[in-house]
Parts: structure tokens; sequence; C-alpha cells
């Protein structure tokens, strides 16, 4: 883990430093340096801060809170995706209104309980065109919504914690736009919008890992996408709820796991989200043989490439009118 966060912070730090040095004379290896530190920005959300705000990177509570700063370094918030992701993604998931990992745009749909639009018959081409942007619309309006409706919801806390927590976001995105692009503007001889330009690639790249790597794993062939009752509860108990809307993927890739923080194990993540990555695949033996023991699901796709087509193909289906639960 301390070999990754090293690697993965240096991969996001070291090229915004050379490109803030204002040294660069050719507009390609902007581009290149831009897109590298994209990849580190997906390495850091995926093998690091996503351990560290679950708690289970360190049995340390403050390397936990310090690492899992990270996310703010990258133009995101730990405090945000605390109750995004832990909260409401591992406690509700795959639960249209209640998995905000599924709370997509209109033109979206990623649930058979959501409504069905005619543009829906075409998401899975210019799906990745709205993922390759995820992470440009995460760092610049999806917090400061979020915010506000978990404020809505009752999770953020009285109207002090909510106004605190809305001016830490936003002091924290002005601190990463100053260095990842308002310095680059001033300091480089370029253009503006050549490094604009730029500063999108490299967050196309971060938006086209993250979400390719997250999605699989639950917008999937044979994945359950249940609904609470009126007093808001679940009808399956909760790990028999996990296994039935959570795959695995390339469980034989050892340098593709070590890569994306293991989350090719997302049911072992989804059961046991306070252990390490890095334990996952020992997990993974056990899970199986017990779920094959009480006859409860355990899906997994040999590969990542295969596990991307059933993502693309299960999302033309729910562009099908006829996938519709409603």
């Amino acid at each position: 883990m301390v070999l990754k966060t090293i690697l993965m912070l240096s991969l996001f730090i070291i090229p915004l430093v050379i490109i803030n040095i204002g040294v660069i004379q050719h507009i390609g290896l902007l581009f290149l340096l831009y897109m590298a530190s994209g990849f580190g920005m997906a390495g850091i959300g995926m093998g690091v801060m996503h351990d560290a705000i679950h708690g289970s990177y360190s049995k340390n509570r403050s390397v936990n809170k310090f690492l899992g700063y990270s996310m703010n370094l990258i133009g995101a918030n730990a405090g945000v995706w605390r109750i995004q992701h832990n909260i409401l993604h591992h406690t509700y998931t795959n639960i249209d209104e209640a998995d905000d990992d599924i709370n997509t745009p209109p033109f979206l749909r990623f649930s058979p309980n959501r409504k069905w639009m005619r543009a829906h018959r075409y998401q899975y081409i210019y799906i990745w065109f709205f993922y390759s942007l995820s992470t440009i619309s995460w760092i610049t309006s999806k917090d400061f919504i979020r915010v506000h409706r978990y404020w809505k919801m009752g999770l953020v806390g009285c109207k002090n914690t909510y106004r605190l927590q809305l001016l830490q976001v936003a002091v924290w995105k002005a601190l990463y736009y100053t260095y990842a692009l308002i310095l680059p503007i001033i300091l480089l001889p370029f253009g503006v919008w050549s490094v604009i330009l730029a500063f999108l690639s490299m967050h196309m790249v971060t938006g086209i890992c993250i979400s390719a790597v997250f999605q699989t794993a639950h917008i999937m062939p044979d994945m359950e996408f249940p609904q609470m009752d009126d007093e808001g509860k679940i009808e399956k108990d909760w790990a028999i709820h996990q296994l039935e809307t959570t795959a695995n993927y390339a469980p034989q890739s050892k340098v593709f796991s070590w890569l994306i923080g293991g989350l090719n194990y997302q049911v072992e993540h989804h059961l046991f989200p306070n252990i390490c990555h890095i334990h996952y695949k020992s997990l993974s033996k056990i899970v199986k043989e017990t779920a094959r023991e009480f006859n409860v699901p355990y899906y997994s796709h040999n590969t990542f490439l295969n596990a991307l087509t059933q993502h693309t193909k299960t999302l033309q289906n729910l562009g099908n009118p006829g996938c519709n639960m409603v």
C-alpha cells in the first residue's frame, strides 16, 4: 500500500509540477503530462483514498483520515464521498434514487426501475462520452449538489455544519483549479484553450478509468435492481443483497488488480469494506466457497474486456422500453 501510494501520488503530482514550472515548449508534451497525471488521479481514487475513506488503509485512524484527503487533492471531497459511497452506495446498492452511483441524469438509465426515454436506446453508445466527462462534472458542480441534497436528507448535520461543508468544498476546489489549470494558463506559452483542452484530456482519462472500473461491477447481466418498501426497508438480508447486485471480473490478473486497487474483487469489497484491498484475492476463495455452500449468487467475469462487453450489453438492454420494472 505504501509503494502504491507513493507511485500514484507521484504520477499525479510530478507531471503537474513540471507543467507549473512553465518550461514546456511543445503542446504534445503538455497533453502527455496532463494525461499521465490523469492516470495518477485515477490511481489515487481507486487505490489510495478509496481504502483510506473506508478506514481500511491502516489500523491507525489518523493515517486513514490524512490519506483520505488525497480525494480533496484531486478535486473531489472526502466528506461528500464518505456519504455518497460508504453510506448510500454500500447500503442501497442498485436501488434507484437511493444508490447515488446509479442516480444519473434523465438521459441515462442505469436501472429498470427508472422511467424510460427514447434517448435511452442509444445510451450504450453515448455513455462513453459522458463517462469521460464524469470527473469534470464531479469537481465542478456535483459535490455542491450532493452536499445540499444530503443536508435535506439529514445526513450532513445542522445548518452551520452544512455551511461549513460547502465552504470546505469550495476552498479545496479553488485550490485544485489553481494548480491544475489557472497557473498553467498563466505560466505556459500556449493559448488558453490549448491548456484547457489538455486539462480536459486529463479528466477524460480519469473519467473513463474510474467509470469503467466501478460501473462494470453493478450494471451487469443477472444483477438485481431491488426496491425498498414504503418504510424504506430492503427485503433481502444485507449480505445476500450485496451478492445479488455485485460482480467481480479479471480475478486472475494480478497486475491489473494491483493498479485498480483490487476493485475487480467488488464482491469481497462490498461484503468487507473495512478490510484492505490487498487481501481481497485471498478472501475471494472463501467467499466463493461459502456462496456455493449456501446456494447464493457469486458473479464473476473472466476478463475485464468481457466485463466491459457485458456492461455495454446491459446498458443496451436498459435502453429497451421492454426492460421495465416500474
